[in-house]
């Protein structure tokens, strides 16, 4: 999904085969936008049984769980981000979308999003908030207040449930910005992309994950072919399940 806040964000290099969702957008503010968005990106998954999506924001993980949800599938979600994306709008300083997705599907902030692909909100237990070393003041109280598990790289595999369907999230910006550039919002002092990989093929090798979504490199940005290849070596685990 070649978007970035429910406009056009084309040049992504992702794995063949691949459909891309193009769908037709109301002329709308961007929530109202990416509801339409991802409710598509909802049907398709419905119909997969190990979907992998690649889009230019967090806030596609929305419509993937959705998806999911529509089969029964009711998975913990994996959520590796070198930011919180838990603020609403009485936390962000900036207001940005972007930065609210794990919130919104949480049932906490604006939720015209959740309502537009008709997600049954996830229970904070059922989260696991990978890295985040970038909050902010509001966010952070707000996440060391909930009940999800926020957790490191090196330590997520002590955290995660033997049983539980899996859903991986990966925004590209987890990876320290020297091995992942040509991201919009780079955040310092990250794990290696060698440590990322090695953490995603240890829940690949689960056998539980139930889909893979990322969260891309901006295209336009210098370095976006060598995010490229990184992206397409942090997925291989996953793409190999097809």
């Amino acid at each position: 999904m070649p978007y970035f806040m429910g406009n056009p964000m084309p040049g992504f290099r992702v794995p063949e085969p691949h459909d891309t969702l193009a769908p037709p957008l109301p002329d709308a503010d961007p929530l109202h936008r990416m509801g339409v968005l991802y409710r598509h990106l909802a049907d398709r998954v419905e119909g997969l049984e190990h979907p992998v999506s690649y889009a230019g924001d967090c806030v596609s993980s929305i419509g993937m769980l959705a998806g999911l949800q529509r089969r029964e599938v009711h998975p913990m979600l994996i959520w590796f981000d070198a930011h919180g994306d838990f603020n609403t709008p009485q936390t962000s300083p900036s207001g940005f979308p972007g930065g609210m997705p794990l919130a919104m599907l949480t049932g906490r902030g604006d939720q015209t999003i959740v309502d537009a692909v008709g997600l049954i909100p996830l229970p904070d237990e059922r989260v696991i908030l990978v890295d985040a070393r970038s909050l902010d003041p509001g966010e952070g109280e707000a996440v060391a207040a909930s009940a999800i598990t926020h957790t490191t790289v090196e330590d997520l595999i002590h955290h995660v449930p033997p049983r539980a369907p899996l859903h991986v999230h990966l925004d590209g910006d987890v990876v320290d910005p020297a091995d992942m550039p040509a991201m919009n919002y780079p955040a310092a002092d990250g794990p290696s992309l060698e440590m990322v990989r090695t953490s995603l093929a240890r829940l690949a090798g689960t056998g539980r994950v139930v889909a893979f979504s990322v969260s891309s490199w901006n295209p336009a940005l210098p370095g976006a072919d060598v995010a490229a290849e990184a992206m397409l070596s942090l997925a291989a685990s996953f793409i190999a399940e097809q």
